[in-house]
């Protein structure tokens, strides 16, 4: 069952691996605040609009000292062709079984034409620095997406 979590609550604990063969834990930021957004599929339209929004924004977010980490179910393979293909400039974390995406209560039921079905909800989880979450942005849409969390980040 996916977990509820709200902003003011501890950050899941997480370690992933990234593309480029990397890996990635949430106790790497320890002290430092952190963008992780959970997207369905890589090279797919929103989900590649989302993806070069935040690259395109990646240097803001590194001079206010925030790394972005986008997390899908895809697999490193697939991350590496798709930041590959559309020159992204964020880390790509893979959850193949989804306990990441759970954890953070981003694993949903979902509707298409009358069709019900699990799926990551679009959603973008600004982390303070003492691990905590100060915003959630859940059922994402693209349009200004990047804008409203550069925003969030340049109040914290």
């Amino acid at each position: 069952m996916t977990k509820t979590i709200a902003e003011g609550d501890k950050a899941p604990s997480f370690t992933l691996e990234t593309d480029g063969g990397g890996k990635v834990s949430l106790k790497d930021f320890a002290g430092k605040p952190l963008i992780l957004y959970f997207y369905p599929k890589d090279d797919t339209p929103g989900c590649t609009t989302e993806a070069i929004g935040f690259s395109a924004a990646a240097a803001a977010f590194k001079k206010l000292g925030v790394p972005v980490i986008g997390v899908s179910k895809d697999s490193v393979a697939a991350h590496d062709r798709f930041k590959l293909k559309h020159k992204l400039k964020v880390a790509l974390g893979s959850d193949p079984e989804g306990k990441v995406i759970e954890s953070y209560g981003s694993w949903v039921e979902k509707s298409m034409y009358g069709r019900k079905y699990m799926g990551i909800d679009r959603s973008t989880f600004l982390i303070d620095s003492k691990g905590k979450i100060a915003k959630i942005w859940r059922k994402v849409r693209v349009p200004g997406h990047v804008e409203d969390v550069l925003a969030a980040v340049r109040s914290l």
